[in-house]
């Protein structure tokens, strides 16, 4: 009999309880049980004795193949992440002084994006004299969001960080 620690199992001779409460191969219960008897019983079906809550009181066990049992649960854990979403991030960087056609380019893009499942970061920077101006960069992100209002919500409001202000905009769940 094989004898390893995957994922903090305790397998066969590694479970050091006096009692455990045991669970047939067909998942029906058999009780509490010395663990020296559990391993009996699992040795007779040739099967491995493994710990599945060892927070339990008494911890509980149940005898099944654990080859099998550790497939199943990496096939299951797989299964897991792929119906994970990712969410990215994207950024789109505006000027304070930006023209109405590359506003709409950007706004384009950000629309773009937000259908695609991602958030937006919409960032104005400002160079030297342009920071004592920070108002008209909200105004052009606050415009920026309410153009977009029909795909888009505002995550965080526009908010000025160094010398960028910064918003996110997120996906409207409808």
């Amino acid at each position: 009999m094989e004898v390893s620690i995957i994922s903090d199992l305790m397998i066969n001779e590694q479970i050091r309880d006096k009692e455990v409460r045991l669970i047939s191969a067909e998942g029906e219960q058999l009780g509490v049980m010395s663990a020296k008897d559990a391993m009996k019983l699992a040795r007779e079906a040739n099967l491995d004795l493994v710990k599945i809550a060892p927070q339990a009181k008494p911890p509980v066990c149940k005898i099944i193949d654990y080859g099998k049992y550790r497939y199943e649960m990496a096939r299951k854990e797989k299964e897991a992440r792929k119906k994970q979403k990712v969410i990215d991030v994207k950024e789109i960087r505006l000027s304070p002084n930006i023209d109405v056609n590359d506003l709409n380019t950007k706004m384009n893009h950000a629309r773009k994006f937000l259908q695609g499942g991602n958030r937006v970061k919409v960032s104005v920077r400002f160079r030297g004299r342009e920071l004592a101006h920070t108002a008209s960069g909200k105004v052009i992100l606050d415009g920026f969001a309410e153009k977009l209002s029909d795909v888009a919500v505002i995550d965080k409001p526009a908010k000025l960080e160094g010398k960028s202000m910064v918003m996110f905009l997120s996906e409207k769940r409808n």
